[in-house]
This record gives structure tokens, sequence and C-alpha cells, in this order.
């Protein structure tokens, strides 16, 4: 269970990383064919807004990948819990505020990653 663990917390992160790129870096040409509720009109007023958002994210995601590399088992167990709570934290709101597909895109693949984390 320990590595299926440790592929999700991969696969969650890559998601945040994915995130990070879309929101810093590819706001105003990538993300109105992925945010298609979103109006067109204002991706190109809300781009620092979303950089931001972005970096955040990337912060998510090299907390996720920092507890892959750490090599004492409790301080990994830790801070890999502690990363994925946030995760599952920031989609629930996000779901509740933004877009229900958050809780599936991000909050889920985190809480089964947390699961497993659990069984032993």
């Amino acid at each position: 269970m320990q590595l299926a663990a440790e592929i999700i917390i991969g696969i969650v992160a890559a998601i945040h990383i994915y995130i990070l790129w879309l929101e810093m870096f590819a706001w105003t040409t990538r993300a109105p064919k992925v945010f298609k509720t979103i109006p067109k009109d204002l991706f190109v007023p809300t781009k620092t807004l979303a950089a931001n958002q972005g970096l955040y994210n990337g912060f998510l995601a090299a907390g996720l990948i920092w507890s892959l590399c750490i090599t004492d088992h409790h301080w990994r167990f830790y801070v890999a819990v502690f990363f994925l709570t946030c995760v599952i934290i920031a989609g629930i709101y996000g779901a509740a505020t933004a877009s229900k597909k958050i809780l599936y895109v991000q909050s889920i693949p985190a809480l089964v990653a947390l699961i497993l984390l659990h069984v032993r």
C-alpha cells in the first residue's frame, strides 16, 4: 500500500504542477479552453490573480514532492499527511466556492492517497 500511496501522491503533485503552469504561464492562452465557464474577457484582467493562485498550487506540489524525498519514515508520513490535508481542504473550499469539479480533480485523489498512507 505504501507504493500505491506514493504513486498517488506523485499524481496529486503532478496535478498541482499542471495547475501552476496553467494559472501562472498559460492563463490567457490555454486556460480559457480549460475554464469554459469563465467569460473570455476576464482572463487578461485576472492574469495576476491567477498567477498568485498558481504559485500556491506550486507550494502544494513542492510539499508533496518533498514528502516523497524524505528518508525518515515518520517525517515522510507526517509531511505527506500535512500537504495532502492542505490539498483536500483547498479542494473542498474550491468546490464550495468555484466549481464542484475541483472536488473530484484535487480532493478525491488526495483523500485516496491519505487513506492509503494509513493502510498497512
